[in-house]
């Protein structure tokens, strides 16, 4: 659900279902905002994302700050009010577990293209939707240059028309696949292709969470001034 792709401001709400081994389910919601940046920006920060839940309350108030920093380490601030403070994610950390999902924060966040080599694997290759129509497609492998990551590879499936990841399966160091990714539902918004329904499956741990867009509003104005680590601890609304 990451709409930094869309050249543009965003600012999208959701549900976040987690489920575990046992499918018992909990339920979170929450928004992200993002603007897309430029390298060449007077402050060398690129894109950025906000995020923040609002309910429950065990962890309303609860937001993680990317900011893109290309050529180096994103910055990555996770706010959590019952401390109180903002802390930092190393980038060691980045592939962990984002608030107990199974997604973790490069993920949630957005990952630097230049951390990861990339081979297309198949240039005809073919998607099916949910609804059952079949799309043209690409399937290409990403290689991490951190090969002591958590999870150094994927392979995903992009839409050949639209260019949205809509399939992708992550593996492990030992070359076992550990995650799935799926793209449940696709909207346009505004003109702009939106994934509206998604799930993260976690094979291994045989848990999942599922992220379903309320609403999607995209050009609201967002100035740089609102991603901000101040911005950050502000209450939720």
């Amino acid at each position: 659900v990451d709409a930094r792709d869309t050249g543009r401001d965003a600012v999208i709400a959701m549900r976040m279902r987690l489920f575990d081994r046992q499918g018992r389910q909990r339920e979170r919601t929450l928004e992200m905002q993002s603007l897309r940046g430029t390298a060449a920006a007077a402050d060398g920060i690129g894109d950025r994302v906000l995020l923040r839940f609002s309910y429950p309350n065990d962890i309303r108030g609860t937001g993680l700050l990317v900011l893109e920093r290309p050529g180096r380490d994103d910055d990555r601030y996770l706010y959590l009010p019952a401390l109180g403070r903002v802390r930092r994610i190393a980038g060691a950390e980045r592939q962990e577990s984002f608030a107990g999902s199974d997604l973790s924060y490069e993920e949630i966040g957005g990952r630097a293209l230049e951390d990861y080599t990339y081979e297309l694997l198949d240039a005809k290759a073919t998607w099916t939707a949910p609804d059952g129509r079949t799309h043209a497609a690409y399937r290409l492998r990403s290689i991490a240059k951190d090969a002591s990551l958590t999870y150094p590879s994927a392979v995903s499936t992009v839409r050949a028309d639209n260019f949205v990841v809509v399939q992708a399966e992550v593996f492990d160091r030992r070359g076992t696949r550990a995650k799935q990714y799926q793209v449940r539902r696709l909207e346009q918004i505004s003109g702009v292709w939106t994934v509206m329904e998604a799930v993260m499956s976690h094979e291994v741990d045989r848990t999942r969470t599922e992220l379903v867009v309320t609403t999607a509003r995209y050009n609201t104005g967002l100035s740089p001034e609102a991603f901000s680590r101040r911005a950050l601890e502000q209450p939720a609304r």
